[in-house]
């Protein structure tokens, strides 16, 4: 392939062809282009940057370093004497435990090259725009560009390459929302790739937003040390979770020491020599609180920028990218446009990595042709990994009550659980919601130690319509932490046994 260049303009003299172009290397792109690979396409991939999306690089696998290390250090420090272990001074080498986190992003960047080599795909680094969708004459049309702009945005500037295909699959993910009255700098008001990669650790830290984003920074810098305030606009904190588990939340955050603004609407930030003022209204009051840096964690959108014009006919739903997820039991991920197909945080909530993943292999499979039981929307799990962890599955019991649906309760104290006693986390309940008078499971929430993995056996027994006395009849293994599922599957029926 020849090239000849301008200052703005690349002109090429041919152009390859392929079964399906992915855009977008995350958890939604790259699982969709293995998958189809395996199927037998031919697959072109392209991303901005670096191999594994936002999740790998910046989001769900960095920010579990850092927690990581967070735990380590809060467990030396504050809980090392409880068991006769006495360290003396702990010093953190902040550039080491930052850079640790960007070092196996990058051993995993590599990892995600080596499977696409090995199943035969192709990866171009690059602004993907689409130019052209599939007219069943000529198919779609994608410019790759040199990217411009940062990370999340921008249009692209110089094309260095054309590649056509039958098919486009879009995973370009969600980028992070920002107040319209301040925006992030990167210095002093951060989005939540900053607050992951700061030179060093401030001594103040506001938190705008109490998601599973804004708790985790807060359990990082909180456990070394920063004045950490939380300012969450709702009426409590982890907003989508249980009422009982959003109160034993706060209740724990408040007990390591963070001070928690609850129904509290941020209205003015402003930067100053010092960080910055942060405004906000709360019981019609508005107060005034002073930090380093304020991390602004209010959630994220959709990310489309400069990746196709308005007259390509591709639909949007509320700034998400529309397809028939909404429409049908069993849907392709067709967009409005020919040929032109979308998954995982574009479309729309929930906006998690694994439900990318599971979009991406049902959109595939069934461009294959291929029968595929594709994502049970009603059990999706839910986790956030501060300490101690937040998991959930399923129907809240709010949600449960507003549906009018009969249901059992169980809901067990990890105060009395052998395991968490051992291991000295007996924070936390597990509760669990079933039908009456079957008793097949509606929902489950935990808050503890290691929720985010008990979390799976419930997303199993929702999906194989199991019910609690399965759950009972089921032996658990002893001491473990997943014998607490059992003692709150015996609740429902009212047969704790360690309660």
């Amino acid at each position: 392939m020849f090239y000849s260049y301008s200052r703005k303009v690349c002109i090429l003299t041919s152009q390859r062809h392929f079964d399906l172009i992915v855009i977008g290397s995350g958890p939604g792109g790259y699982v969709g282009a293995i998958r189809a690979a395996q199927l037998g396409f031919k697959v072109v991939c392209i991303d901005r940057d670096k191999l594994g999306g936002v999740c790998l690089n910046w989001g769900c696998i960095p920010s579990k370093v850092l927690l990581h290390g967070a735990e380590i250090y809060d467990e030396a420090v504050n809980h090392g004497k409880e068991w006769g272990i006495n360290v003396g001074e702990v010093k953190v080498d902040w550039g080491t435990f930052i850079g640790r986190s960007r070092k196996i992003t990058e051993q995993l960047n590599v990892g995600v090259g080596h499977l696409f080599k090995k199943n035969g795909i192709e990866y171009i680094q690059g602004h993907a725009h689409i130019v052209s969708v599939n007219n069943g004459v000529t198919p779609c049309t994608v410019e790759v560009k040199t990217p411009t702009g940062d990370y999340y945005n921008g249009d692209g500037d110089n094309v260095i390459e054309i590649v056509t295909a039958d098919r486009v699959l879009i995973a370009t993910g969600a980028k992070p929302r920002e107040l319209p009255f301040a925006q992030c700098d990167g210095k002093t008001i951060l989005n939540s790739s900053d607050a992951m990669t700061l030179e060093e650790r401030p001594e103040s830290l506001a938190i705008i937003g109490s998601g599973a984003i804004g708790m985790e920074f807060a359990y990082i810098y909180n456990s070394f040390g920063t004045k950490v305030t939380i300012i969450e606009m709702l009426d409590s904190i982890v907003p989508l979770e249980d009422d009982d588990i959003c109160k034993l939340a706060q209740r724990a955050f408040k007990k390591q020491g963070m001070t928690i603004h609850t129904g509290a609407s941020v209205n003015e930030i402003e930067v100053n020599e010092k960080g910055a003022t942060v405004t906000f209204i709360k019981n019609e009051n508005e107060t005034s609180i002073d930090a380093q840096k304020v991390l602004v964690a209010i959630g994220v959108g959709s990310r489309h920028d400069g990746l196709f014009a308005d007259s390509l006919g591709i639909e949007l739903h509320r700034g998400y990218i529309k397809t028939d997820v909404r429409d049908v039991d069993a849907p392709t991920y067709k967009t409005s446009a020919p040929g032109i197909f979308a998954i995982g945080d574009i479309i729309g909530p929930p906006l998690l990595a694994h439900v990318a993943s599971e979009e991406a292999v049902a959109c595939v499979e069934r461009m294959a042709g291929l029968h595929t039981f594709g994502v049970d929307y009603k059990s999706i799990p839910s986790c956030t990994y501060t300490n101690p962890q937040i998991a959930s599955i399923g129907m809240t019991e709010q949600q449960v009550k507003d549906s009018g649906i009969e249901y059992i309760k169980g809901e067990y104290s990890l105060k009395a659980h052998g395991k968490a006693i051992a291991v000295g986390a007996a924070e936390g309940i597990v509760k669990i919601l079933a039908s009456k008078p079957y008793g097949e499971i509606l929902g489950a929430h935990i808050i503890g130690h290691d929720a985010s993995e008990l979390i799976a056996e419930i997303g199993l027994a929702i999906r194989l319509e199991a019910t609690v006395e399965d759950i009972i009849s089921t032996m658990h293994a002893h001491p473990t932490m997943s014998e607490s599922i059992h003692e709150a599957a015996l609740g429902t029926e009212n047969r704790m046994i360690h309660n």
